[in-house]
């Protein structure tokens, strides 16, 4: 959510930064909205003034026993322009709301120009894509080949023939895999980047999801059920919602989060991308990392959590590149984002398997989540960040691919074999 008054203060800045995610101006719009809220109000305070001094009137007419009918008209006048006052500055405030809560966030000063992702930046690249003597097999040709009992361990039919189309069946050694690669980031980012480990519903409550601008925005791309539930399309909605409507003391600040949990989507618009296997499916789990921070701290928790994501890809030994997200591709609720894109020598390109966010005080203020700064009188909003600390179905991928071999096996990362139970090959 935006901040009123800083449109106030710089309506043409406003509306540049909005240029800049290639959208046309609204400030005009916007303040004319709120000007006229604003002229309701006075006018309901003025009238509220008036029939409080004619009430005062009738009294004292009343107990002089003089006749009070011009006042008494006047009153109920009064009343009736009150109510419809209040009603337009209540439709007007809803009006301009409703026009504020669909705009993206500011950007970060450091993002860079550029409609999509086409003009994103590399920042950085980890290790070099590994050059296999045969061609290597995409991970659903390897999972598909792979028997457990006389059936896939990777099973898209059967999926379908339960769900519908993107989802999938793990068994055996390869769904061991995957829960192997779930506990291992948690342990990571836990008992080395310092993280709470923690448990989320996935089932959260409306207000969950607008707070963290899931809503209205992204309605049509997340699930939800009858009773006004949300299915949570990653775990960053409860984590970051826990401080909704909270003022937190500076001592608790950075707050820092994880946790393991299914995440849903709809996949609404992507018809056609990435039929074929685990890339976007409608349910996945994902490690999730949430950070709490005060203002000035959080750009330097936002290269932290990166790294603690990009941590992960090193020990599992994937290159991997960091882009810094250009203005048109960056999120609607980030100021800044980096993607760590991981190499997939099945389909020879580089595939995003985390995206981590500053959002700054955008989801705080929609929220009223705030901390008591020792050098302010009143609360200050918060900053809260965001990033995949890995999804793990593409992490799952991106070892099957990197890591198999011409007879259609897979090795086990050496992190990943404790997990396993010293396990070294999957067949």
């Amino acid at each position: 959510m935006h901040d009123l008054r800083t449109l106030r203060a710089d309506p043409a800045g406003f509306d540049a930064d909005l240029a800049r995610r290639g959208m046309e101006p609204v400030a005009e719009r916007v303040l004319t909205l709120d000007e006229e809220r604003r002229a309701a109000q006075t006018a309901l305070q003025e009238k509220q003034t008036r029939r409080n001094a004619l009430a005062k009137e009738i009294g004292t007419i009343k107990r002089n026993k003089g006749d009070s009918a011009v006042q008494e008209s006047e009153a109920i006048r009064l009343r009736e322009e009150m109510e419809a006052l209040e009603s337009r500055a209540q439709s007007l405030d809803a009006e301009a709301k409703a026009a504020l809560e669909i705009l993206p966030n500011r950007l970060d000063a450091s993002v860079p120009a550029g409609p999509d992702e086409t003009a994103n930046v590399q920042v950085k690249q980890w290790g070099e894509p590994k050059a296999f003597s045969f061609t290597p097999k995409q991970h659903f040709e390897l999972g598909e080949a792979m028997q457990q009992n006389g059936q896939p361990q990777m099973d898209f039919a059967t999926a379908t023939k339960l769900s519908g189309a993107r989802f999938v069946l793990l068994r055996g050694g390869v769904a061991r895999l995957a829960r192997a690669l779930g506990q291992f980031m948690l342990d990571l980012h836990v008992n080395e980047h310092g993280y709470t480990e923690t448990q989320v519903p996935v089932l959260v409550n409306e207000a969950a999801m607008y707070g963290t601008d899931k809503l209205p925005k992204f309605a049509d791309q997340s699930f939800h059920t009858d009773d006004g539930r949300w299915l949570v399309p990653t775990a960053e909605v409860p984590l970051t919602a826990t401080i909704m409507g909270d003022i937190l003391d500076a001592s608790l600040l950075p707050m820092r989060m994880t946790a393991l949990s299914l995440c849903f989507r709809s996949e609404a618009g992507s018809a056609g991308r990435d039929v074929r296997g685990m890339l976007r499916q409608h349910q996945f789990e994902k490690v999730e990392m949430v950070s709490v921070t005060a203002p000035d701290e959080s750009e330097a928790e936002h290269e932290r959590m990166t790294r603690c994501a990009e941590k992960v890809l090193e020990l599992l030994e994937i290159p991997y590149r960091r882009m810094l997200l250009c203005a048109g591709d960056t999120g609607f609720g980030a100021a800044k984002t980096f993607d760590l894109e991981a190499w997939v020598p099945g389909q020879q390109a580089w595939r995003e398997i985390s995206s981590c966010s500053n959002t700054k005080d955008f989801q705080a203020r929609r929220m009223n989540a705030r901390y008591r700064a020792p050098d302010q009188k009143a609360p200050v909003f918060l900053h809260t960040l965001n990033g995949s600390g890995l999804a793990v179905g593409r992490t799952l991928i991106a070892v099957m691919e990197n890591w198999q071999n011409e007879d259609g096996s897979v090795t086990v990362p050496p992190v990943l074999r404790p997990y396993m139970g010293g396990l070294e090959r999957l067949e």
